[in-house]
């Protein structure tokens, strides 16, 4: 900057102001500065500003595994938010590796974010809390943890399941089986309870037998779904936890050559591309996955911004969408 200030002949002030786009410069001065900013290749050091504002330009987010394209749309969401505003995003996925995920947190504390984004983390609600607690700004993506200072984006995973589970049982099906997901993720806790809550409003007895709780990926589902089809050969439907445990349910049926829909219907969760893809396409409950990202970069710059935001919390609605495997 002392170098610019000398060329251009005027005060290091008068650079910091045309740097940052303040006021109380003349046009002729603010072209002047910049026309030798361009001359001598000059890049703001953004350490000395981090040390200046106290903020790094930085966000975090953490992720269970970004090869889900359910985290990956997310993730797209909060990249595109933040590039709005001029902020920069550290992603960590932690391969649904709690201890990794704890260090994760640790390391963006270390590299001074300016706040953090946690989706659907794996930890319990206490490990969480005690990861997040040196962290000022916080928003938790379909968590909810009430002790907590963050903010909260969900989507509407109990009332999506309830849709797919009366679409099921409307269409003729009373043996549903259910591929639960992990059993700490707090999206399949509330699935499960949508799948409790329409089964006993419809009349149908809840089976525990018929959950299986299963990796969140097509292999995930493939082994769940094989367990239970052997276990309960009646089933004459599967709701999954998501659009890949649907998948690998699907390479499941095919493997004993039980036709879908014709012989057990199957329906996921997220409507990710490839739903629309596969044979059959998916029957699915549509998730707004990149309006998650962008809702909560938005509420993590809020209070950025130093307006409170303990305990805010923006629920998004979902839609069934129906398709050959379960129609």
């Amino acid at each position: 900057m002392a170098d610019v200030a000398r060329e251009a002949g005027v005060s290091l002030m008068t650079v910091s102001r045309v740097i940052n786009d303040k006021g109380d410069v003349s046009d002729d001065t603010r072209q002047r500065v910049l026309a030798v900013v361009e001359r001598l290749d000059y890049r703001p050091s953004g350490i000395a500003r981090s040390l200046a504002t106290r903020r790094t330009g930085t966000i975090g987010l953490l992720v269970p595994d970004i090869s889900n394209p359910f985290f990956a749309d997310v993730a797209r969401g909060v990249a595109d938010e933040a590039y709005l505003e001029g902020y920069s995003v550290f992603l960590c996925s932690s391969d649904e590796d709690t201890a990794r995920e704890l260090e994760f947190v640790a390391s963006l504390e270390e590299k001074r974010v300016d706040g953090l984004i946690a989706c659907s983390s794996r930890l319990s609600a206490e490990d969480l809390s005690g990861a997040l607690a040196r962290h000022t700004n916080v928003v938790l993506i379909n968590r909810r943890i009430p002790d907590l200072h963050a903010g909260r984006v969900l989507a509407d995973d109990r009332a999506g399941a309830c849709l797919v589970v009366e679409h099921l049982v409307r269409t003729g099906h009373r043996t549903i089986g259910l591929l639960a997901g992990p059993p700490a993720s707090y999206s399949s806790k509330a699935r499960l309870a949508g799948y409790r809550a329409v089964l006993e409003e419809l009349g149908i007895a809840f089976a525990p037998e018929l959950v299986r709780h299963c990796a969140p990926t097509d292999r995930g589902g493939e082994e769940a779904a094989a367990e239970l089809l052997t276990l309960r050969p009646d089933i004459t439907a599967l709701f999954c936890y998501n659009d890949l445990v649907a998948v690998g349910a699907l390479r499941a049926c095919a493997a004993r050559q039980l036709a879908v829909p014709d012989r057990i219907a199957v329906a996921g969760f997220d409507d990710i591309a490839i739903a629309a893809l596969v044979v059959p396409p998916l029957t699915t409950c549509r998730v707004p996955r990149h309006n998650i990202g962008v809702e909560a970069t938005k509420s993590l710059l809020t209070q950025i911004n130093g307006e409170p935001c303990n305990g805010c919390e923006i629920v998004l609605p979902v839609e069934l969408v129906v398709r050959a495997s379960a129609p």
